[in-house]
Formats: structure tokens, sequence, C-alpha cells
């Protein structure tokens, strides 16, 4: 039987995903699991955009093929949203709807990248990023972070090279929660710009984001040279509790948009036409259900950050201001419980504590666990008692 090809072979599943099944199975055979490793609010979608789903359904709006690039109200809706909350203003032929924000990335390192072409990427990075980079045949340079998990223009000109085409970008940052200031962006992003690197900035989690003004600022609003260098990527999946509809988003210059275009027309024709009349209702309905969900956020970061940080072994070096993750070194938990790696500990702490995090070596720094505060009060008191007692025992 022939080989299947190269790039499948050489891919690695999705560590997140593993996790969840690998503690989903555990709690189908009877355990008491408390899984911390999804990376999904766990909140039900607002039932005005359920509604409004229902209601293209009736009206026979979602029967048939829609345009490739996302149908017109939508793409106006997301520009809308962007003037709106950022002060930014791009035309509809900026904005690409794909599949969910994942989709959204894949295409966008097929646009970008040629084989060899170099891609910087900050640690900790989503588990994603690397493995869409070389599915589109780009190498990955990592770029090691500071104590506070960021990077600086001048860690990344120690990496660059004459190859590199791009530097991916996410604030705030899976798997930290880790958010740049203003400042930082500006100097990254002005340091892109003078190696004239495509900045393609991931800001999923712009609107999750705690003891500041919500939404954080996007790498759009800093220059006009550095908003013609960017590519953003976004969607309703995080901000709207809307995981499972899939509707992400692309906003960047033209010919960007335009190639988008093309590339998505051959893999996937269009989104599930129902999501993205869902998406439209999320962005131009009430905003209310993200105020709430941050509210939510903001009171279980401030009730579980005390608590992870008083573990044997576990260091966060800041508290982070967004997303909804701790990614806590565990260095000194790990020599502790006699664990040679993250993926070891990890393993140990849901067949003993029954509590599921993700290792960090996923995520580019093999020395820490990512814990998803995306769960309820009482989950997490629970949680954090068990891997108290797993780590005192």
């Amino acid at each position: 039987m022939k080989q299947l090809a190269q790039r499948a072979r050489a891919v690695q599943p999705s560590a997140t995903l593993q996790a969840s099944q690998r503690a989903k199975a555990l709690a189908a055979s009877g355990v008491d699991v408390i899984n911390l490793g999804v990376g999904q609010p766990d909140f039900q979608t607002p039932a005005p955009i359920k509604a409004a789903a229902n209601q293209a359904i009736q009206a026979d709006k979602v029967d048939g093929y829609t345009a490739t690039t996302g149908i017109a109200p939508l793409r106006q809706a997301v520009a809308d949203h962007l003037q709106a909350t950022q002060n930014v203003m791009v035309t509809t032929d900026q904005v690409v709807v794909t599949t969910g924000a994942k989709m959204a990335l894949y295409a966008l390192f097929q646009v970008l990248l040629d084989p060899g072409d170099d891609v910087l990427l900050p640690s900790p990075y989503w588990v994603s990023y690397a493995e869409q980079v070389r599915l589109a045949g780009g190498n990955v340079l990592e770029v090691a972070p500071t104590a506070d998990l960021k990077v600086t223009p001048e860690q990344l000109a120690g990496a660059v090279t004459a190859n590199t085409k791009a530097l991916v970008l996410n604030s705030p940052q899976n798997p930290s929660g880790v958010v740049y200031t203003p400042a930082e962006l500006k100097a990254i992003g002005d340091w892109a710009v003078a190696h004239d690197l495509w900045i393609v900035s991931d800001e999923i989690y712009g609107d999750l984001v705690y003891d500041r003004p919500a939404p954080e600022p996007s790498m759009l609003t800093l220059s006009d040279a550095i908003t013609d260098h960017t590519i953003v990527i976004n969607g309703v999946s995080k901000t709207y509790a809307m995981t499972g509809w899939r509707i992400g988003w692309v906003i960047g210059p033209k010919v960007v948009t335009a190639a988008l275009g093309k590339v998505l027309s051959h893999m996937t024709g269009n989104p599930a036409a129902v999501s993205r009349y869902a998406a439209l209702n999320a962005l131009t309905g009430d905003q209310q259900s993200v105020a709430t969900m941050n509210a939510s956020f903001q009171e279980r970061l401030d009730l579980i950050y005390p608590l992870l940080t008083a573990l044997p072994g576990f260091k966060l070096a800041t508290k982070p201001a967004g997303a909804f993750y701790l990614f806590p070194d565990v260095s000194a938990a790990m020599t502790k419980k006699h664990c040679a790696t993250a993926s070891e500990f990890v393993g140990r702490v849901l067949d003993e504590a029954h509590v599921a995090v993700v290792s960090g070596e996923a995520f580019g720094l093999p020395h820490h666990i990512r814990l998803s505060y995306a769960a309820d009060r009482d989950q997490l008191l629970t949680a954090m008692a068990r891997l108290k007692t797993f780590m005192e025992a």
C-alpha cells in the first residue's frame, strides 16, 4: 500500500482536543472528572442568537450556497463592529468570513507562505499555529519569551532570518491569558514593518479582558504602516459562546482577502449559511451577554488565581488579564511528584486527582500546564482542592 502524504504523516494531533477526549473517555467510564482542559466558554449561546438562526431557517434563507467570503450583511456587520469598537474603518472587500477562526488561520497560511518561508512564533503559542504553518510548507521559528511570557523586538531580532515572511501575535494570549500593552504591540508592529513582515494578529479573545476596558486595542489601531502589514483573525466563538457555530473572519489588505476568497472557494465553498445569520445577530444585537460573561470570567479569575498560586510547586509570573486560562510553571511540582515531563505530570493529575489540564509541551513551553477557568464556581473550587490534595500527598 502506498504511503500517505508526508504532510499528513508529519502533522501532530491537537493536544487540547486529545486532552479533552481522554477526559471524556475517563468520565464515560464512571469517573468524576473535572475538565479544565477545554478552550471554550461554558455558557450557552444567547437566546436571541439562536432565535435569529431559527428565523433564517423558517424564512428559507439557508437552503443554498452563499458567497464564499460571506453574505454581504455579515461582512458589513464585521466592518461596522470594528468601527464601533476600535474606530477602524474597513470596506467589506477587506473582510472574509470563514468556517471558524481556525479555518481562517489555515487558509491564510496557505495564501501567505511558500515552501521554505519562515514564520516567527512567540512562545507560548496556540497549538495549531505551528502545525498550520508546517502544512503550508513553512518553517516555524519559535521565539522564547521573557519571564512575563511576552516577547520584545530585541528577542524577535535574534530569531528573524532572510526567509522570514510573517510574525504571529496573539493578545490576549492562549494559553497564558497574557495581554500585551498597546505600547508593547506598537513596538513589535514597528519592528515588523521595518522588516517588511506580515503580522498575523489573532484577536479572538480581544473582548475577554479584565481589570481594564474591553475590547483590547487591535493591531489595526496603532499606525497606518502597521495596519498595512496586519491581518486580523477574529470570530464569534469566544465572545458570544458560539464555538459550535463555526464562524470566524479575516480582516486585511485587499490583496490578501481576494486571494483568500479564491482559495476558500475550493476548500469550503462557504460556511454554514444558518451560522452566518446567527453571527449577524450576535454582532448587531444586544451586547449585554458579552458584559455578563466577562463579569463572570473576572469573578472566576479572582477566585482561582490565589488558590492556584498557593499550590505547592505552581508558579505564575503575573496575574493573567484576558482570555480564560492560567498557564503556571510547574517545574517544581514535576520534581516533587517525580515526573520527567509535563505530559507525565498531566497524566497523573488526570488519573489521580481526576482533573483534566493540558501539557505546556504543546504550547512551546514544556514545564508549564494550561488550565481553563471556563467552569462554574463549584467545579473550580473542587478542582483546586483536588490539586492541593494531589500535591500534598
